[in-house]
């Protein structure tokens, strides 16, 4: 943790700050290893020390998961702020530009330092990630490769999507997961041609195309992995049309590489599937960065300039969709190397048909 505080304060100069405010959970856990609820307290970063403000509902679990950062316990959060900044001569202080607008009022009308909103600070310093966050990472993608390919030994028609998502969440939990970063989609039938369809009661059915997109966390950080599957034989359509998704997959992760943008991989897949006749069909960015949330930069999509570093980890989700007869989308999880990439999830890609 002391590195990427160091990270951090290196930024102040060419911010032309002397101090960070960091209320998102996330970048709190990644500066100290813990975090408050949202509204609970802030971390606070001074070119002398780092300083964790919150309140008693805190105190003793902190005591136990971070004894050697200061800690203020107070409800006057903002107060403890400023009291830090004035003790540690501090007087510029950046903080996310997501905080609500009523704390910067706060701070803008009392602080004793000039507050200075800025854009994904914390946030950039974490999409290159260090080898313990990757190894968290690479235990999250196998366990949810495992669990997906244990999910399609139990899908059957009949089964409802509710009931699907829940017995997968139920295995992963049951096999070292932390929870869920998002609701599980299982989407099947029609609904499949819905991205972000939530699992409903509908009973899976004979022939249907079924999509599982699902996100767990292990020691920290998060998965995600989407895989399309058929309960019996979907017709040549959906067939052909997968097969297009598969290969637009394969070309995009191909070219996953050091140097290469986030818009540069979107093209390759977008332009195949145009070729193939589905373009219109793409309705959705190609992928995303994951780590301690499911979505971190960098971002794969049209006219993304994110330009590729080694140890990001990405995912590739190219898909199709055609209303009321059913969509298709395969994602997996891909560390990028000095070299290239390494694939982490490892469940085949090819359409499975149970």
């Amino acid at each position: 943790m002391a590195s990427r505080v160091e990270r951090l304060r290196a930024e102040f100069a060419p911010l032309s700050i002397d101090s960070f405010l960091v209320q998102a959970p996330s970048n709190q856990a990644y500066l100290t290893g813990t975090s408050v609820e949202p509204g609970d307290g802030y971390v606070l970063v001074t070119a002398k020390r780092l300083v964790f403000i919150t309140d008693a509902r805190y105190e003793t679990e902190l005591k136990h998961t971070i004894p050697t950062i200061d800690r203020v316990i107070t409800r006057n959060y903002l107060q403890a702020v400023n009291d830090v900044l004035v003790a540690d001569g501090a007087t510029v202080m950046g903080l996310e530009d997501t905080v609500p607008l009523v704390t910067f009022n706060w701070l803008d009308e009392h602080l004793d330092a000039d507050p200075v909103p800025l854009t994904n600070v914390v946030d950039d310093l974490r999409q290159v990630k260090d080898a313990d966050e990757l190894a968290a990472i690479q235990h999250a993608t196998q366990l949810t490769s495992e669990g997906v390919q244990a999910l399609f030994g139990v899908l059957r028609p009949g089964m409802t999507e509710r009931a699907a998502a829940l017995w997968l969440t139920r295995w992963m939990q049951d096999h070292g997961a932390t929870g869920e970063s998002f609701p599980t989609i299982v989407a099947s039938g029609p609904r499949s041609a819905w991205p972000h369809g939530q699992a409903s009661d509908k009973a899976l059915a004979a022939n249907e195309l079924v999509t599982i997109d699902c996100g767990f966390y292990v020691d920290g950080y998060t998965s995600d992995l989407t895989r399309t599957v058929a309960l019996g034989d979907p017709g040549d359509f959906l067939k052909q049309a997968y097969q297009a998704v598969q290969t637009a997959q394969e070309k995009i992760m191909a070219a996953v590489q050091p140097g290469v943008t986030g818009g540069d991989l979107d093209r390759i897949g977008r332009d195949y599937l145009t070729q193939q006749g589905y373009g219109e069909a793409f309705i959705h960015g190609t992928g995303h960065g994951i780590g301690l949330d499911i979505h971190e930069g960098p971002n794969i999509g049209r006219g993304w300039p994110d330009v590729l570093t080694p140890n990001q980890v990405v995912t590739v989700e190219p898909g199709v969709y055609f209303p009321e007869r059913g969509g298709i989308r395969i994602e997996d999880d891909l560390q990028v190397t000095t070299t290239g990439h390494t694939v982490l999830t490892t469940v085949p890609r090819n359409l499975i048909i149970l």
